[in-house]
C-alpha cells in the first residue's frame, strides 16, 4: 500500500477576488453606515420616527455586512496559520451561514409587522414614507452596484478541462457564499424598499391602506425564500457534503478507465474555487500514487488531494 500528497502543501484556500471583495465589503459598509446616521440623525432632530425606524433597519443589514468583512479580513490574516487543517476558505461561509440567519430573523420580524398592521392599520404619513423608502432605495441600488462586480472573478477561475463548464454543481463550489450573503442583504434592502414605495403610492393614491402591510408580507417570504437557499447551500459546505457529484463520477472515469477501481472517495470543499479529495485507489498494477496524481491533474479545481493505493 503506498500514499500519495498533491505536491504543493500550500493550504492557502481564498477565493480568486478574495481581497477585491473584502475591500468592496468595506465601501459598502462605509455607504450605509453613512446612510444610517443621516437618518437617525435627521429623525431625531426634525421629530421623524419613521426616519430613525428606517435607519435603524439599516442598521442590521450594515452589521450583516460586518460580519461579511471581519470574516475576509480574519481569513485572508490567517491564511497560513497551521491551527487551520485545510487554511480559512470555509471561513466565508460560516459567515455567509449567520448572514443567512439574520435575514431570516428579519423575514420573521417584517412579516409579523406586516400582519400586525393588516388586521390592525395604523396611520401612514406619506410625506414622509415615501422619500424615506426612496432615498433608502438609492442607496440599495448604490450598494449593489459596487457589489456586483466583486463575486464575479470566481466564474471561470479553476474550470477542469473535461468539457463540462455549464455543471450547476461545477459553479456552486466557485460561488463565494460571504459576497453572496452580503449581496442578498443589499438586494433583500431593495426588493423592501421597491415594494414599500407601490405600496405606499397605492394607498395613497387608492386608499388602498392594506397595500402596504401586503407589500411587506411579500418582502417578507422573497427574503425568507433567498435566506432558505443561502442556509441550504452554506450548511452544505460545513457539513462537507459532496459539492460537485458530476465530478466525482468523471474522477471515478478518469481512475477506472484502465482497469483499476476507485474503492473510496471523498470530495469536499475547501474555499471558493478550491476542492478536495480523499481518493483510494485498489490496482492490480505496479502504480503509486504519483501515477493518479498525474491521471487528476487535468481537474484543476482539485487543490488538496491525498491518494492511496491498494495493491490487489
Amino acid at each position: 500500500m503506498s500514499m500519495g500528497t498533491a505536491a504543493s502543501h500550500d493550504h492557502v484556500f481564498l477565493g480568486a477576488g478574495h481581497d477585491r471583495n473584502e475591500r468592496r465589503t468595506w465601501a459598502v459598509i462605509v455607504l450605509c453606515a453613512v446612510m444610517m446616521a443621516a437618518e437617525i440623525v435627521g429623525g431625531l432632530l426634525f421629530g421623524s420616527i419613521a426616519l430613525v425606524a428606517d435607519g435603524l433597519h439599516m442598521s442590521t443589514h450594515a452589521s450583516a455586512l460586518l460580519l461579511a468583512a471581519l470574516a475576509y479580513r480574519y481569513a485572508r490574516r490567517h491564511a497560513d496559520d497551521p491551527r487551520f487543517s485545510f487554511g480559512t476558505g470555509k471561513l466565508g461561509d460560516l459567515a455567509g451561514f449567520s448572514s443567512a440567519i439574520v435575514l431570516a430573523m428579519i423575514a420573521i420580524l417584517i412579516g409579523y409587522e406586516a400582519i400586525e398592521r393588516l388586521f390592525d392599520p395604523v396611520p401612514i404619513h406619506f410625506r414622509e414614507a415615501i422619500p424615506i423608502a426612496v432615498l433608502g432605495l438609492i442607496v440599495n441600488v448604490a450598494s449593489a452596484l459596487l457589489l456586483s462586480g466583486a463575486g464575479s472573478d470566481h466564474k471561470h477561475a479553476g474550470h477542469d478541462h473535461d468539457h463540462d463548464h455549464g455543471d450547476h454543481a461545477h459553479h456552486k463550489a466557485h460561488r463565494d457564499n460571504n459576497m453572496r450573503a452580503a449581496v442578498v442583504h443589499v438586494l433583500a434592502d431593495a426588493v423592501v424598499s421597491v415594494l414599500v414605495i407601490v405600496g405606499l403610492v397605492l394607498a395613497r393614491t387608492f386608499g388602498w391602506l392594506f397595500m402596504d402591510p401586503v407589500a411587506g408580507i411579500i418582502g417578507a417570504l422573497v427574503i425568507a425564500s433567498w435566506s432558505y437557499g443561502l442556509i441550504r447551500d452554506t450548511g452544505a459546505v460545513l457539513l462537507d457534503m459532496n459539492p460537485d457529484r458530476g465530478m466525482a463520477e468523471r474522477l471515478r472515469a478518469a481512475i477506472e478507465r484502465d482497469g483499476d477501481r476507485l474503492s473510496d472517495l471523498h470530495l469536499w470543499r475547501l474555499g471558493p474555487g478550491h476542492l478536495g479529495a480523499i481518493v483510494s485507489v485498489a490496482t492490480q498494477r505496479q502504480r503509486g500514487a504519483d501515477y493518479y496524481q498525474s491521471l487528476l491533474r487535468r481537474f484543476h479545481a482539485l487543490s488538496h488531494v491525498t491518494i492511496q493505493v491498494r495493491h490487489r
